[in-house]
This record gives structure tokens, C-alpha cells and sequence, in this order.
């Protein structure tokens, strides 16, 4: 490949963790809300995705965006410009909203796939409508950006050495489209499909990687965390911030603050504007010794599905003018996820106020291992619990359980891991010994077909051509690491 066919992926490592790792401005500070009036809150978040195929003239990587325009008979292929509509939309409805005087809110969460893809079709009316609304003053307070995996990798099937790989990625990238600013306001994460791990290890390294990455909290949903006792979450509960805590076999733990994503069809929930209408029934409650409003979050696919892409932007303008033009005289209230934690902040309300939860599963491991914590007794605990227990697993959980992320993938998992292990063997000793390497040509173009090989679609399709494509990146991959 040449350097210039290569997206911003690596080389600014060093530049970007000090970058994240800075105290930005409080974005309450640009706020209009006022929580001393407001009983309950919602949130709002488009996720975005169209993954990097070897499909385009001599194999070359193009999006599937691209490749739907040009097979527009295909499938639903004809989607494809109501697709890349979706995707700058909001650059019109935002600023219309805020000009009639509303004070509208979204957060977005675009894969690095779907960035890169777009820049690649020079579709420059949806880059300028991005920077629109990512750098225009007026807008910033309305919308928020969400971190996530560059490659919309699924975090338990993915070897734990790349997580940081992933996240850098995704920062570099978004770093060299909406520049140092931007950057320093992303303090959210959204985990593609929604997957939280639950292997002890795993989550940890994960949360480990949010935090040296600049992240403040994390999106998950519902069912894929339990309380310390393995109770599910409280109505209550849900509608507040809670602590994610993550212990390792060597019993070390991390923290990240969580953000409760309630269970339901995606789609229709944030197509139809449901968190506004389920904030509606909410109220005021206590955490630490101060009153707080409840806050509805709720993620959906962006552009998927009659609803999304047809149903969505008159719901969301109805629900403003439902809310009206109150300023700060209003009972429920829009929000995003970094300026409700900002505020809580302003009232004296801090992380060690909520409630403290983990991933789903693990109290029955806890229970099983006892406090002999340790790579082989979790390990053995897992084998034990896996035979005894149907409804025991250590695969994590997402946004649905009737699609494993790992059963029946050997011929996609098994190169996934090989190509990690010879990226690291080869590279790890080098960057560690010099991290200028990462800004070299071969260790960019060997980098971007690992990132591209994990990307959730290989499996999410099922076997045959997607199980094909992923095989082909391999295949360029291990050659790359080869020479």
C-alpha cells in the first residue's frame, strides 16, 4: 500500500496521550442547564459503522459503503446514499433547532472504519457537516463525541495486547480530522456492539486502557452488569451513574465511572425518542448526601432500518418542540453524557457516590474461587462453573445474547490471534526500544490490517463471503509481517 492510501492511525501516540491526559474546559461551563430544576434528564447516542472490505478494484480496501454505490442492485444496496445521508443529517437538524432557540443534544459515536471510508469517497459534504458539527462554537455544547474502537472490534474475542492499539487508532484519527480541541472533549466511550467483557483479565486490561487513554466513563448496557452481590441493577438504579469495577488474577483493580444504556430495541427506542418520553415519568434522587436528576441513556445505529432512517429526524424535532423553548424552567431535560457528569461535579456530587457494580457473571466467580485469587484458580473457577452452570459464561455480553461473538469463528478467531502475536513479536520490542517506529511505513500498513481483521462484521454476517474477507486481510497481513 502506499503511505497516502494508509489512514492517520499511528505515529502520534506520545502527542495524543498528552493531549487526553490534559484537564479540558468543563463543558458545563458551556452548558444552559441548570440541575436545581430539572427532575430527570435523557440522553441520546447515533452509533455509525460501515466496515473496510478488500472489495474494491484489485482488491484495494474501500468501505462497504463504496461498494454498495457500486453495486447499488444488490441487497439493499440502493440504501446507499439514504446511508450517507444519515450520516451528515444532523448537521442540518442541530443547528436548526438551536436557531429556532431550542437547546437540543446527541452524541455521536463513528467508527474509524466509517471515517476513514468516507474520506476515502471524498464525500466532502459529509466531512464539512462533521466539522461543522464538531468544531463550530455555537454547536459544541449540543453535541458530543463518543470514543470508541478504530475497527469495531468486539472487545472479549480481541486479544487484549490490542486494546490500547485500537483506542490510539481511533484518537489519531479523530485527532487529524477535528484537531486538539475536539480530541480533549471526547471523555466518553461507546464499545462496538455494545460488548462489555466479563473474563476478569480482560475487563481489566480494558478499563486499564480507558483510563491511560484520557477516557471518563463508559457506555454499557443493563444486562451485561451486576451488582457486587450479583443482583441485577435496581429500577433506581439505572438512571444514575454507577462505578464499573474490574479485579484481575492478580488481584489489582480498575475503575471507569459507567452510564447505564437500559435494556430495549435500539432502533425504535432512540428512532422513536423513548428516552425523552421514559424521562418524563422519572425523578430527583439522592446520591452521597446531595439530590440529582435521573438521566435516560440510550445508543442506537444511526442509519439501520426504516425507522432510523426515516422516522427518526421527525421524532427527534417533535420531541423539542414537546420540550419547548423553557431555558432553564423545565422539568426533563436534554443532555449528554460528559456534561450531566460535569454538573454533578458542580454540585459536590463525585464518582465515590455511586453505587459500585461489575460485569455480569463474575460474582458467581468470586464466590466460586474465594479469595484465593489467581490466574489458575479463575481459570479453574471458569472450566468449573462453565460444566455446572447452562447460564454461566465468560464470553462478555452485548446489546444482544443470541449472537456469540465466538462459537463457530475458529477460521476468523485463530488468525486474529496469530497476527496479533507476530504483530507484537515483531514490533513490541521495536516501538519499546524506539517509538518513532510507530510513524514508519511498514509498522502503518502492518497495523492497519490487524485493526482490520478484528472488525466485528467478519462474524456479525456469518460464514462465506465476510469469513472471505477476513481471511484475505490475513493473508496480506502475515505477508506484511513476513517481509
Amino acid at each position: 500500500m502506499r503511505e497516502q492510501d494508509i489512514p492517520p492511525i499511528s505515529g502520534e501516540e506520545q502527542k495524543i496521550l498528552s493531549l487526553v491526559s490534559q484537564t479540558n474546559d468543563l463543558t458545563s461551563r458551556k452548558s444552559r442547564l441548570d440541575l436545581k430544576n430539572i427532575q430527570s434528564t435523557f440522553a441520546c447516542a447515533l452509533h455509525m459503522h460501515q466496515p473496510t472490505i478488500p472489495a474494491g478494484k484489485d482488491g484495494k480496501f474501500i468501505s462497504h459503503l463504496e461498494y454498495m454505490f457500486e453495486n447499488i442492485n444488490e441487497g439493499d444496496n440502493h440504501n446507499a446514499e439514504p446511508f450517507a445521508e444519515c450520516y451528515k443529517r444532523l448537521a442540518e437538524i442541530i443547528p436548526e433547532l438551536i436557531k429556532k432557540g431550542y437547546n437540543p443534544r446527541i452524541m455521536l459515536d463513528y467508527s474509524g472504519n466509517l471515517l476513514w471510508g468516507i474520506e476515502q469517497m471524498n464525500r466532502k459534504d459529509i466531512l464539512s457537516s462533521l466539522k461543522l458539527l464538531t468544531c463550530d462554537e455555537a454547536i459544541q455544547p449540543h453535541v458530543e463525541w463518543l470514543g470508541t474502537f478504530w475497527s469495531h472490534a468486539v472487545a472479549s474475542s480481541t486479544p487484549i495486547e490490542d486494546f490500547k492499539l485500537q483506542i490510539l487508532a481511533w484518537q489519531q484519527h479523530y485527532f487529524s480530522m477535528f484537531g486538539e480541541q475536539a480530541l480533549k472533549r471526547v471523555k466518553g466511550f461507546s464499545l462496538p456492539e455494545m460488548h462489555l467483557p466479563n473474563h476478569p483479565d480482560t475487563l481489566y486490561e480494558l478499563i486499564t486502557a480507558l483510563n491511560e487513554c484520557g477516557y471518563r466513563w463508559l457506555l454499557v448496557q443493563e444486562h451485561t452488569v451486576e451488582n457486587l452481590d450479583g443482583s441485577t441493577l435496581i429500577d433506581d438504579q439505572k438512571y444514575i451513574p454507577n462505578i464499573i469495577q474490574a479485579r484481575n488474577s492478580n488481584n489489582e483493580i480498575a475503575t471507569i465511572v459507567a452510564l447505564i444504556k437500559t435494556q430495549g430495541s435500539d432502533t425504535k427506542l432512540v428512532g422513536q425518542m423513548q428516552p425523552y418520553y421514559e424521562a418524563l415519568g422519572l425523578n430527583r434522587q439522592s446520591l452521597g448526601t446531595r439530590i440529582a436528576p435521573s438521566i435516560v441513556v440510550q445508543i442506537a445505529d444511526g442509519e439501520n432500518g426504516g425507522v432510523m432512517m426515516n422516522e427518526f429526524p421527525q421524532a427527534f424535532i417533535e420531541a423539542y418542540k414537546k420540550i419547548g423553548l423553557k431555558g432553564n424552567d423545565i422539568s426533563t431535560a436534554p443532555i449528554n453524557g460528559t456534561e450531566y457528569l460535569d454538573l454533578l461535579d458542580n454540585i459536590g456530587i463525585k464518582s465515590e457516590h455511586f453505587p459500585v457494580i461489575q460485569a455480569a457473571h463474575q460474582h458467581k466467580l468470586w464466590q466460586k474461587i474465594g479469595d484465593s485469587i489467581s490466574a489458575k484458580s479463575i481459570d479453574k473457577g471458569i472450566k468449573e462453573l462453565t460444566f455446572s452452570d447452562q447460564s454461566f459464561s465468560m464470553t462478555g455480553n452485548s446489546w444482544t445474547n443470541d449472537l456469540d461473538w465466538e462459537e463457530g469463528y475458529k477460521n476468523v478467531l485463530e488468525p486474529i490471534r496469530l497476527l496479533s502475536s507476530k504483530f507484537h513479536k515483531k514490533f513490541t520490542p521495536l516501538v519499546n526500544k524506539d517509538p518513532s517506529v510507530t510513524k514508519t511505513h511498514r509498522y502503518k500498513e502492518a497495523l492497519l490490517h490487524l485493526l482490520l481483521l478484528e472488525t466485528s462484521c467478519f462474524r456479525y454476517w456469518g460464514q462465506g463471503t465476510w469469513t472471505n474477507y477476513a481471511n484475505e486481510i490475513y493473508k496480506r497481513g502475515d505477508k506484511i509481517l513476513e517481509t
